[in-house]
């Protein structure tokens, strides 16, 4: 039977998904090179643009607001559903400014100190720079005044309508001698989410981290191909997978050291990100099936995408029993775990 989704396991898959991609951003940076990583974010950041920005807006219903002002209430509510510290300051129809202050979401921890200021970058040329074009406005650019990784106090910027047809170079300019004005939380526009209960929001967070997964496979085969994203993407979803065992199998109360009790983990955790799953003992082994894969859902991940992404498991399972062997296989249209000795 399927274990009941449950809020620790919301936390959990959240937690796990938010460090792959800082962890996949960092095995870019030093293991390939600071173009790469960079190359990767903008391609990462573009398709989520392209695939959720306009959808966005309309469900937030930010579609009638004036361009400047509707752009930077998108990245406030948007990101503060996913569990992300976002402040928003409106200085008129043709302003408005849009804050992420410590700790960043992204770049996790001390993770921050390894992020080169353009790979950062690269998120903004991506996303934020993009906005005018899929608006039709072309006067439409976005300033950034503060990066985090460069020492400010958050990052931070305001998407502005210049009143006049824009260059390319103009999309995304930076202004470290401006500042942004102070964040007034009474002033600030609300959602309905605000009186949503925490199961709801929690269900929230763990789709948003859900999504950078979803959206970084693709990314990765386009950019580097099969083998790299095997590589790259296995060698950070392993030490992922062995450094943050401990506190989500904590989250989710299970114990280190026997097969059933990691296929009730690996059970809870996809059980929180809408699968069904059924665990099996036979002849002494303990089996897991896996019906379908919501998470790469109408994607095509291929082996090597499958095979990189698992080593979030087999990282996980190095901690709780290094003893234990854990192997995968692709069964239809779903997956098939074996937990042995």
């Amino acid at each position: 039977m399927t274990p009941a989704p449950s809020l620790a396991g919301y936390k959990a898959v959240a937690k796990l998904y938010n460090a792959l991609m800082t962890g996949l951003v960092l095995t870019l940076v030093t293991r390939k090179s600071a173009e790469a990583a960079a190359q990767f974010v903008f391609g990462h950041f573009r398709r989520q643009h392209l695939e959720k920005f306009l959808p966005g807006l309309k469900k937030l219903g930010l579609d009638d607001l004036p361009d400047a002002v509707a752009c930077a209430q998108y990245h406030y509510f948007s990101n503060a559903l996913g569990g992300v510290k976002t402040e928003y300051m409106p200085e008129s129809d043709a302003k408005a400014w849009v804050r992420y202050p410590p700790p960043r979401w992204i770049w996790q921890g001390a993770a921050i100190c390894a992020i080169p200021a353009r790979v950062n970058e690269a998120m903004l040329h991506g996303w934020h720079g993009h906005n005018g074009v899929s608006l039709g406005n072309p006067r439409l650019g976005f300033v950034c005044t503060g990066q985090t990784v460069e020492g400010a106090p958050g990052l931070e910027g305001y998407y502005y309508d210049y009143g006049r047809e824009i260059a390319e170079s103009e999309r995304v300019r930076f202004a470290p001698d401006e500042s942004a004005p102070d964040f007034d939380p009474a002033r600030a526009p609300q959602l309905d989410s605000a009186s949503w209960p925490e199961e709801r929001l929690k269900k929230v967070e763990r789709a948003y981290a859900m999504e950078y997964v979803r959206s970084l496979l693709p990314t990765l085969l386009e950019l580097f191909g099969p083998a790299e994203t095997r590589t790259h993407l296995g060698h950070a979803a392993r030490l992922v997978g062995m450094q943050f065992y401990d506190e989500t199998a904590a989250l989710l109360g299970i114990a280190p050291g026997a097969p059933g009790d990691f296929a009730r983990y690996l059970a809870a955790m996809a059980a929180a990100q809408g699968e069904t799953v059924e665990i099996a003992e036979t002849g002494g082994r303990t089996l897991l099936h896996q019906q379908g894969w919501r998470l790469m859902d109408g994607l095509a991940p291929g082996d090597a995408g499958f095979a990189a992404w698992n080593e979030l498991w087999t990282g996980a399972l190095a901690v709780h029993n290094r003893r234990l062997r854990l192997s995968a296989r692709r069964e239809g249209d779903g997956i098939v775990w074996e937990i042995a000795g």
